[in-house]
């Protein structure tokens, strides 16, 4: 029996981020546009983590009328990042693939070779990194774990 759970629920209603993210521009004292805002719409619609070129195209690909440049993306993405709306992974060389921070707390599971990430939840681990931050006398206001592997369809495709 598994008891980890995969994990896509959002938590924030796309209103209240946005209304979030108005505030947010308004404090740095950056303009509300379009393009930022279908930035924001995007991250919020995908399961992905998405790249900021991925994201890029995807906004291409879905308005192209808008002619969002990239370096808007790359802007977007550092504040969002920066005011802990949006969170990323590192993979090296290769940069960071973002995700909103909409959701509850999750953990991930990343493919070395293809990069795929999974999304879980554990109940039992949750409750051992607990009781591991009592037992320290640590008091653990946030945390993220990433397991590092080859996944099954990269291991299926190394047996070909």
């Amino acid at each position: 029996m598994n008891t980890y759970t995969d994990f896509t629920e959002r938590t924030v209603e796309y209103n209240k981020l946005l209304s979030d993210f108005k505030q947010l521009l308004k404090i740095n004292g950056l303009k509300f546009t379009i393009q930022r805002e279908v930035i924001l719409e995007m991250l919020y619609n995908s399961d992905e983590h998405l790249t900021p070129e991925a994201l890029h195209h995807l906004i291409q690909e879905k308005h192209p009328e808008l002619g969002t440049g990239i370096a808007t993306v790359y802007r977007t993405l550092s504040l969002l990042e920066d005011s802990e709306m949006v969170t990323s992974l590192s993979f090296g060389a290769q940069g960071k693939k973002y995700e909103l921070g909409a959701k509850d707390h999750h953990d991930h599971i990343i493919c070395t070779t293809c990069g795929s990430i999974t999304e879980f939840v554990d109940e039992a681990l949750e409750q051992r990194q607990k009781m591991i931050t009592q037992e320290l006398g640590f008091v653990m206001q946030d945390h993220s774990m990433q397991i590092y592997g080859v996944c099954k369809n990269c291991q299926d495709q190394t047996k070909k």
